[in-house]
């Protein structure tokens, strides 16, 4: 039978062994992780693999001493960090990908990986650009938002294929928003066309059903256990799913030292590539959360409407656009959406009442003094 652990045989380890592990950098896959024990001399005391199920791991980990343990942050990285984290474990959850020795490594593996995040680990967590994860609570609160986001994108497929299947025989289906498609929009259609997309049309209206269902529980979910997004749904474009899919993606308010850190988080600060007098425009960098970022751009869009209420806000993002060339509106999008996510965190901070016009009267009043 194929042994699936290697362990060093040296005097030297054999003395890390007695000692106890120091750190333990672990490269999560599927269904099968490899880990990498170092001792205190940073010698390899063993490496090898456990299956990715909590029964492997606390047969693994479980009678341990307690230390340090580095891991690729990924799909099954959120339960694994909170257990390990139960159980007593310095836990750090690397963003690999922005840590060039692993990403652009020539001997890329799942075994060498494990070895750099423990060996990153053991000289300084920071080099692995940790990441923390949101509580069990909040994850599942989360789901029932993205679940809605997965039928909302689904049905919109559905939608338009059904709009291609008809546009292909020589007919056109109704202009109607998304959610009021359904089965008696086939009304002036041909017979044979209607019985053929009938049922297309009727898993439209049973996704439709589903998503005014989860619709209602996120804002029983945001009334009920997350009285804060009150707060932010005083800005005009935020209503209840921009509200609490902020406060549950950030969580904490507390874990920016400033409310201008939101943006680098939601991944809408602009990359950097300076060299003496050069610097390069570049886009943004899109890290973090990118659904919260897609909300946080819709919501821009809102603001920005000519329909939209007069804010500072909405006149800040109208000069940006004023500038001109052909992508001025979008940059402009950009940047109040980075806004916007600033200003919420700062409402949420503070638990101030928003005024729309505040800087505007500010300075009109600052004007008139002198």
């Amino acid at each position: 039978m194929k042994k699936n652990s290697i362990t060093a045989q040296s005097p030297k380890r054999a003395v890390a062994r007695k000692e106890g592990p120091i750190t333990i950098g672990m490269d999560l896959g599927d269904k099968i992780s490899r880990y990498c024990v170092l001792g205190g001399d940073g010698e390899v005391v063993s490496e090898g693999s456990v299956g990715t199920t909590r029964k492997a791991m606390a047969q693994k980990f479980g009678g341990m001493g307690r230390c340090r343990i580095a891991m690729e942050v990924g799909t099954h990285s959120p339960w694994l960090s909170r257990w390990l984290s139960s159980l007593g474990f310095e836990v750090i959850v690397a963003n690999a990908r922005q840590v060039q020795l692993i990403s652009a490594s020539s001997r890329k593996n799942d075994r060498m990986d494990a070895r750099m995040l423990g060996r990153l680990a053991r000289v300084d967590p920071q080099l692995l650009r940790p990441i923390r994860h949101r509580s069990e609570q909040a994850q599942a609160d989360l789901m029932t938002i993205r679940i809605r986001a997965a039928l909302v994108e689904a049905r919109t497929g559905l939608v338009n294929a059904a709009r291609g299947f008809s546009k292909a025989m020589g007919e056109r289906l109704p202009s109607c928003d998304t959610d009021a498609m359904g089965v008696e929009k086939l009304a002036g259609l041909p017979p044979a066309m209607r019985e053929r997309l009938q049922p297309l049309l009727e898993q439209i209206e049973a996704l439709t059903e589903q998503i005014k269902k989860l619709e209602g529980a996120i804002e029983q979910i945001a009334r009920m256990q997350y009285p804060e997004t009150e707060l932010l749904r005083q800005v005009s474009g935020v209503g209840t799913l921009i509200a609490l899919t902020f406060v549950l993606t950030v969580e904490d308010r507390e874990r920016f030292r400033k409310s201008r850190d939101v943006g680098c988080y939601v991944g809408l600060r602009p990359k950097q590539s300076e060299s003496g007098q050069s610097q390069r425009q570049l886009q943004i960098t899109k890290e973090g959360d990118r659904y919260l970022r897609t909300l946080l751009v819709q919501g821009a869009h809102l603001i920005l409407n000519r329909r939209g209420p007069d804010t500072d806000l909405k006149r800040w993002g109208l000069k940006l656009a004023e500038r001109g060339g052909k992508n001025a509106r979008k940059r402009a999008i950009v940047a109040v959406a980075r806004k916007l996510a600033v200003l919420l965190h700062r409402l949420w901070v503070c638990g101030e009442v928003y005024e729309p016009l505040r800087n505007s009267r500010a300075a009109a009043s600052a004007k008139q003094a002198a």
